[in-house]
């Protein structure tokens, strides 16, 4: 479909094709839905939308309903999942075609799953992938700029993250459930429709919660909860997962035990160790964290530690306003930089990283390594024992994006294991 559609780009002039290609998408999604017979109508959909913590939340969200003797598939930025069987996502985007999530969507169903999780985003919602995938809930993270660019303004981008939640109300399914994190300023627009069960969350929710370096704990009542994720923002994220578990009817205490045995979150906080040749010891981070929001939080979550933080952070043609944010961030939270190539597609990537630079101040401890590898390998070295190096911006993308659509297969986490394992 891909290749008709740039026969169609290319033939057509630029003024029809855009007008068209609302109608286009939308016809897409209807056939997809129709090959395979509406599958969405079989099992219940859950959608996990917002700027940040949309893969966190699925992936917690599905191992509390697993412990639940739920037969759950799940789909989102780091992989496909249905009853067990996982694959890792290589589209280099959240929501792939129409015709693979109802794909998808059928494969569950037939594979007996009574649950699937979707994440989903506003470029999907742009190009209609969730239309004809009927939803029975929906969760919302959080809303911070991101794709302005593409979208044209914020408010744009919300209208689209909003359409998701239009979809819920719409839905044949009952009963509905919009599940919402009032604490960010748009939340409450989230619940703003009308379905049977609308559940804000909120760390007013808590009667405690505690920030350990190695993860954190949450107390409801009587209950004491400790979870292996670190950093507030998983606090969140945990809370929008136990919120609508509990709506669906998994008991608290199961809910419960169950976070307390929660996986390391591939590509999200993910951490590594290893003890160099010289004896110190050294912890990689590895994270998506590639807005200013998330970047600023990813540093926030190790206070008191020595950071060497790698960056790279923006893609190519895309937005290029926060490149000195990010910069400037960088150089507030890290003891050293190295800037870096990420995705840099069409465009300079030396531009990219200049970009970045500028944010930074002439004395910033900053250097410039375009060699992903290499960038990672020299912030080992320079890892004081004890260190922490923090490796944003991919988390789990499988590829460095560079010009004329060409990519190179990659891994952060990979390629950090192997070197810890090289320098020890």
């Amino acid at each position: 479909m891909d290749k008709v559609r740039q026969l169609i780009k290319r033939w057509l002039p630029h003024s029809l094709f855009t007008r068209l290609q609302p109608a286009y998408h939308y016809l897409l999604a209807f056939l997809g839905a129709l090959v395979h017979r509406f599958p969405s109508r079989d099992i219940v959909v859950i959608g996990v939308t917002g700027t940040k913590g949309k893969s966190s939340v699925t992936e917690i969200l599905s191992h509390i309903l697993r412990s639940d003797d739920k037969k759950v598939a799940s789909l989102s930025t780091i992989q496909f999942s249905i009853d067990g069987e996982v694959e890792r996502n290589l589209f280099k985007m959240t929501m792939p075609g129409r015709f693979f999530v109802q794909k998808f969507l059928r494969q569950a169903v037939t594979a007996g799953c009574t649950h699937a999780v979707i994440e989903m985003t506003s470029e999907g919602a742009k190009q209609f992938r969730h239309k004809f995938i009927e939803l029975d809930a929906l969760i919302f993270t959080n809303l911070t700029p991101e794709h302005i660019e593409s979208h044209g303004s914020f408010e744009n981008y919300k209208t689209a993250k909003l359409s998701l939640a239009k979809a819920v109300e719409n839905s044949s399914k009952r009963p509905r459930y919009l599940v919402a994190n009032v604490d960010d300023e748009h939340g409450s627009d989230f619940l703003n429709f009308e379905v049977e069960q609308k559940l804000p969350y909120s760390l007013k929710d808590l009667k405690l919660y505690t920030l350990h370096k190695d993860g954190f704990s949450l107390v409801f009542g009587d209950n004491t909860v400790r979870v292996p994720l670190i950093g507030l923002f998983n606090v969140y994220n945990t809370l929008a997962a136990i919120t609508l578990a509990k709506a669906l009817g998994v008991p608290s205490e199961k809910i419960y035990s169950s976070l307390g045995k929660l996986p390391q979150l591939k590509g999200r906080v993910e951490k590594f160790r290893g003890v160099l040749a010289d004896k110190r010891s050294a912890t990689v981070v590895v994270d998506y964290a590639h807005t200013p929001d998330s970047l600023t939080k990813l540093y926030e979550a190790f206070p008191n530690q020595t950071k060497i933080c790698v960056l790279g952070n923006t893609g190519g043609g895309r937005d290029s306003w926060k490149r000195p944010e990010m910069g400037a961030i960088a150089e507030k939270y890290c003891g050293r930089i190295i800037l870096t190539n990420e995705d840099p597609y069409d465009e300079d990537p030396m531009k990219i990283v200049n970009d970045m630079r500028a944010g930074m101040s002439e004395s910033a401890p900053v250097k410039i390594i375009m060699d992903r590898k290499e960038a990672i390998k020299e912030a080992i070295m320079d890892c004081p024992d004890g260190g922490l190096v923090l490796v944003s911006g991919k988390g789990t993308d499988p590829y460095i994006m560079g010009a004329n659509n060409t990519r190179v297969e990659w891994s952060d986490a990979e390629v950090c294991q192997a070197l810890l394992a090289e320098l020890s």
